[in-house]
């Protein structure tokens, strides 16, 4: 308290607390906030007649309501948490033998502080440096974390491993990664990319299932923005240590004033732009939602530096994805901001240095290099896709490049087909029709969860804010998607998963929805 008043009666402080009450004066009486507040009354007025809202954004739909206490879903449950029950079993009938070994009671411990051990293995994830990185330690890691769980539920009957908080849209999708290998026109070149997309899903499943308490759920989403944060000190670094220009990445007859674009320890300025997306919304609803002072700082810090990083990537389709991951946000949080903070936006552009402004002006140019180039690699993937339209080429880009390659679509000037640059041609590509459509009526059926489960009056403050973080990071990196794909790395698809799996949490604190029963031995 004592604190707040020093920090209150401060004269730097009073000078900008009367500032902004004179500028949001003048806002408040400006024609452009009358303008604003009638395009509101007309969309609330909409909105709550609409049927096609009612549908897309409130209506829950007759498989995810009933998912949750169906046969499948129940089985599914039965059949992953059969060893925990054997084990409990097996713990009842000769208790007194685990509870005198202190090896059986720290394996126990340890099993039921599942979430604090993946917030140390998302920590190693986020901020070991490419060159030094395997992507079997994300494998193992998650295979140990998921043995984890299975320990601590030998002791505590009530910790198991939930498919019900996952929802059967994503658990398609996952099926239907698997599914396109053995469909693969390639299966030798899509076998390894089989264990990226299980470590992935063990991501979901474990984090979901194991975080019960409102604190888990924070302490989670921060290490990930510590992870974040230590990431985007390297990349600013780098900058400052000189980083030498790789002219592959930026057409310098447009951007020649254009310096270095970092990458972090992601080997790619767009891969680690991703990774920006998918975790800054998430630093901000930890700096606004947190109750702890610590978790404020870990979140202001990651917002601020995350930021400046991702302006030094100039990875444009990112910043665009950013901008509509903040939209989100704040429509979420508090839609009254709204538009004065899109006001604010707008006339910041003009401050902005001319070769940020530069770049960003030239999405629209046909003439850039790094834009024109991206279309022979959508026409090649096109290509394939009408030849193989509902399986597509197989699980993997190595399956897409050999089916580009073997029939011929690639006609571009510059390179040679790595992927198409576009997360939905990609999926296509990889996954099938099926494995696409249940990729994306499964993000904006979570995302939809969230918004739900935001708006009860019990949820959860801080579990509320990090639902929001973690919604608009998904809303934002799939219009980022648009112009890149995603999921190159398969160190940033598990980020990416890893943020679904937070919102997916918050939404099972909600208590929105009640868990799935699941059958014990």
């Amino acid at each position: 308290m004592i604190r707040l008043y020093l920090i209150q009666g401060s004269a730097v402080c009073q000078f900008f607390i009367l500032l902004w009450g004179a500028l949001y004066g003048l806002y408040d009486k400006s024609l452009i906030a009358q303008g604003f507040r009638a395009i509101a009354a007309w969309w609330k007025r909409w909105w709550h007649g609409s049927a096609l809202a009612h549908f897309f954004f409130e209506k829950e739909g007759v498989l995810p309501r009933s998912w949750r206490h169906s046969r499948l879903c129940r089985g599914l449950n039965l059949l992953i948490n059969l060893p925990a029950a054997l084990l409990h079993w097996l713990y009842r009938r000769i208790r007194p033998v685990w509870d005198d070994s202190f090896a059986a009671r720290l394996v126990f411990g340890l099993g039921e502080q599942v979430p604090a051990a993946a917030g140390w293995l998302m920590l190693a994830i986020l901020i070991i440096p490419y060159s030094q990185w395997n992507n079997a330690y994300s494998l193992i890691g998650f295979v140990l974390l998921t043995l984890l769980a299975v320990a601590g539920g030998m002791r505590r009957r009530s910790l198991r491993l939930d498919m019900g908080y996952i929802g059967p849209y994503l658990l398609c999708y996952f099926a239907a990664v698997c599914l396109s290998w053995p469909l693969s026109m390639f299966p030798s070149l899509s076998a390894r990319y089989l264990p990226y997309h299980i470590t992935c899903a063990l991501c979901v499943l474990v984090l979901v299932s194991t975080v019960e308490e409102e604190g888990q759920l924070v302490r989670l989403a921060g290490f990930g923005c510590l992870g974040m944060m230590a990431a985007s000190v390297e990349g600013v670094l780098q900058r400052l240590g000189g980083l030498e220009i790789d002219r592959s990445y930026v057409d310098m007859s447009l951007n020649s004033d254009l310096p270095s674009r970092i990458y972090s320890a992601y080997d790619n300025p767009n891969a680690f732009a991703e990774v920006l997306v998918f975790l800054i919304p998430v630093a901000v609803a930890l700096l606004l939602g947190a109750r702890s002072r610590w978790w404020k700082l870990v979140g202001l810090g990651a917002a601020g530096l995350g930021g400046l990083a991702l302006i030094m990537t100039y990875s444009r389709g990112s910043w665009v994805g950013l901008a509509v991951a903040g939209v989100v946000f704040v429509f979420l949080w508090n839609r009254k901001l709204l538009p004065p903070l899109i006001v604010l936006a707008l006339l910041c552009i003009p401050l902005l240095p001319d070769h940020v402004r530069n770049r960003l002006l030239t999405i629209f140019d046909s003439g850039d290099s790094s834009t024109s180039s991206r279309v022979p690699l959508w026409n090649a993937a096109i290509g394939v896709l009408q030849q193989s339209p509902v399986t597509g080429a197989g699980l993997g880009a190595d399956a897409g490049r050999a089916a580009v390659r073997e029939l011929g679509t690639f006609h571009g000037s510059r390179g040679t087909f790595t992927h198409s640059h576009n997360v939905y041609l990609q999926l296509w590509l990889e996954h099938g029709l099926l494995g696409l459509t249940a990729f994306l009526v499964g993000c904006w059926n979570t995302v939809k969860r969230g918004v739900k489960a935001a708006a009860l009056p019990g949820c959860p403050p801080q579990a509320r804010l990090i639902i929001i973080g973690a919604a608009a990071a998904v809303c934002g990196s799939l219009v980022s998607g648009m112009a890149d794909y995603l999921f190159t790395y398969p160190r940033v698809m598990l980020i990416f998963w890893f943020t679904v799996s937070l919102l997916l949490a918050g939404v099972r604190l909600s208590g929105q929805e009640r868990p799935s029963p699941v059958p014990h031995a």
